[in-house]
């Protein structure tokens, strides 16, 4: 199968690209040409792009039956100068991949999004500019299912993510830096708790579509209980001689919703757990 990969230089989209590349003809779309070595496989075929244009007139010439759109732009706090970046990559970006679906012969379609857009479990209530730019490409995609009723469309929804190679500012990767450096790190909460899903089930959700006759929809990808960030060092901490070091700063309740969107079916997480945690920050 023909898959086109966006955003594979990105965390998510690198591991699903490694979930693929060996069995599959794998498409890439990079702006920067720096980072062309780092794809040695022969499967991957790289598109370089200078402007939209450009890339208009490169993907609508390749053949894709699935397309996996993970780009995409973030900032928890926008400023100014990332106005001209949310709207270029979470909005036109995909949208010039969408006006090529039925050129690319286009069967399956997966696009991630944030559970962000409906916050704490509240529909359309953003947590932030992102978010609501998310929300906006989700009613673009419900223009496209009209018009290629053939194609069909998923939407995953997420939350907080982690793995191996993870270079991002989230609290796991805090944790394990300060660790290794002996640091303190600063938590706002003994009663902190957070969805965390490893990305290799997120890449098994993915593979999931592409491999069953899954009915499109907008599916959330949640871990079976959220953890408490307070009991997870404890346990670290009572598994290993040098200790994390943490200053709570309150004791107050932090704990999000999500809607309930639907479940994957057949999909689980098992790679999720308080011990695929510690191993990622202990490593």
């Amino acid at each position: 199968m023909n898959i086109l990969i966006t955003g594979s230089t990105g965390f998510i989209g690198s591991n699903i690209l490694n979930k693929f590349q060996n069995r599959n003809k794998i498409y890439i779309i990079l702006r920067n040409n720096k980072n062309k070595k780092k794809f040695k496989n022969k499967n991957i075929k790289i598109i370089n792009y200078k402007n939209y244009d450009e890339l208009n007139k490169k993907i609508s010439k390749i053949k894709a039956e699935l397309i996996i759109h993970t780009a995409t732009h973030y900032t928890k706090t926008h400023k100014q100068k990332d106005l001209k970046e949310f709207s270029n990559s979470n909005i036109l970006f995909g949208n010039i991949i969408l006006e090529n679906l039925k050129s690319m012969k286009t069967k399956k379609f997966i696009n991630f999004s944030t559970v962000w857009e409906d916050y704490n479990g509240i529909k359309d209530n953003y947590f932030n500019l992102y978010s609501a730019y998310k929300k906006a490409f989700s009613k673009i995609l419900n223009f496209y299912r009209n018009k290629f009723q053939k194609v069909k469309f998923y939407e995953l929804m997420i939350s907080d993510t982690f793995g191996k190679n993870d270079n991002r500012l989230k609290i796991i990767n805090v944790l394990r830096k300060n660790y290794k450096n002996n640091n303190k790190t600063k938590i706002i909460s003994k009663n902190l708790y957070v969805n965390f899903l490893n990305v290799e089930d997120i890449t098994n959700a993915v593979y999931l579509i592409y491999k069953k006759n899954i009915k499109p929809a907008k599916y959330l990808l949640k871990n079976n209980s959220d953890t408490n960030i307070h009991k997870m060092i404890q346990i670290f901490n009572k598994e290993n001689d040098r200790k994390i070091k943490v200053k709570w700063l309150s004791n107050n309740l932090i704990k999000e919703k999500s809607l309930p969107y639907k479940k994957l079916k057949s999909w689980k997480p098992i790679k999720s757990n308080i011990s695929d945690i510690i191993k990622i920050i202990k490593n």
